[in-house]
């Protein structure tokens, strides 16, 4: 077999690609690389990690079929040294040659057995807005967990509210709630969020995305331009999270998001030494931030904020605020704070459709 392609566009799939692809022990070999099929008309790039599946397509003019794994590693160095342009693809036997000019580069082929092709779905889907995904992800997905021993926090839970859509992750620690109307027939479902923190950048360059959901599979598909993302839905029972959100409240603090965001990067330099917690004195005179300390209260920062209701301490994990605040874009936030050792609201102000919830660390100072 052998075609002409664009050296930068094959690079570009192929990178792509390489996000889908399997690094787990014990499975094949094949999974840890990505299949070229071709038809003749078509070049198909496919990738899975059995959970995830990538598939592309370019239209290519090819003087056969065939159908190879490769470990698109070096490929995809090789790619990037060559400066893109026009490059021609020779296959024969156990090896790929890519040539450019002089320059030829030659990778052996892998095994293509058990290498899975991504299910087929039915569905004609709908057509979504990207600017929806884009701005109710990131408010979400950095609060769901990382550990893989608790699978269903591993995802963002969409809930079907009747008028409204609900998009919830939670790592136990904390917890993000956004309520949307329901403008997208999204059915309830728990999308794993690695899934969508990888697909939302590709979303940023197309105005509308195709989302297909496939029952019998337990698998979505969405489709970014001319690419197909496809994933496995968590099968696991998501935590009653209304019960974590307080009914009450006894202190409110409205602040400046700029200004909290600076003055908690000072004082997390010290509270590194101090298991990253950071000691938070609400009162009518203000903010006070401080490491927890034993002895001394030192390394202070200190704002100002419009201050309801009793005066609080509490201690936050640092690094969970600073998540909420890297997160949003909206200048004022409120604080609501019903006592120190239950779960404190972060809302964004004028805005009643987001809630983050953070659990404050019990201290005994």
């Amino acid at each position: 077999m052998k075609t002409t392609i664009q050296g930068d566009i094959l690079q570009e799939k192929l990178t792509t690609a390489s996000h889908f692809t399997s690094s787990r022990l014990g499975l094949s070999e094949a999974l840890q690389g990505v299949l070229l099929k071709g038809d003749r008309e078509n070049l198909h790039i496919y990738a899975t990690n059995l959970s995830s599946y990538y598939h592309a397509v370019l239209p290519l003019k090819m003087d056969e079929e065939f159908k190879v794994v490769i470990d698109t590693k070096k490929i995809i160095e090789f790619l990037g040294l060559l400066g893109g342009g026009s490059l021609d693809i020779e296959l024969e036997k156990n090896t790929l040659r890519i040539h450019k000019g002089e320059t030829v580069g030659a990778f052996p082929l892998v095994s293509q057995e058990d290498f899975p092709l991504p299910p087929e779905i039915k569905d004609k889907g709908q057509t979504v807005k990207s600017s929806f995904f884009l701005s109710a992800l990131p408010l979400v997905l950095f609060s769901a967990s990382k550990d893989e021993s608790r699978p269903a926090l591993n995802g963002v839970n969409f809930i079907d509210m009747d008028t409204e859509l609900g998009i919830v992750s939670t790592d136990g620690f904390r917890l993000s709630l956004l309520k949307t109307k329901k403008e997208e027939t999204i059915s309830s479902m728990l999308i794993p969020s690695g899934f969508l923190y990888e697909i939302l950048k590709y979303m940023k360059v197309v105005e509308t995305v195709s989302f297909c959901y496939s029952p019998e599979e337990k698998l979505v598909l969405f489709k970014i331009g001319e690419d197909q993302f496809y994933t496995r839905l968590i099968d696991g029972e998501f935590p009653p999270f209304e019960k974590v959100i307080p009914e009450e409240k006894k202190t409110t603090i409205h602040l400046d998001r700029d200004e909290l965001l600076t003055k908690l990067k000072l004082v997390s330099i010290f509270a590194r030494d101090a298991s990253n917690i950071v000691v938070c004195e609400f009162s009518k005179r203000g903010l006070v931030m401080r490491p927890k300390t034993e002895g001394g209260k030192e390394n202070l920062s200190q704002l100002e904020t419009k201050h309801e209701g009793e005066d609080q301490t509490v201690a936050f994990n640092f690094r969970f605020v600073l998540d909420f605040l890297n997160n949003t874009q909206e200048k004022k936030i409120e604080i609501e704070i019903l006592r120190p050792d239950a779960p404190v609201v972060f809302k964004i102000e004028g805005r009643k459709d987001f809630i983050h919830i953070i659990m404050p660390v019990r201290i005994q100072e």
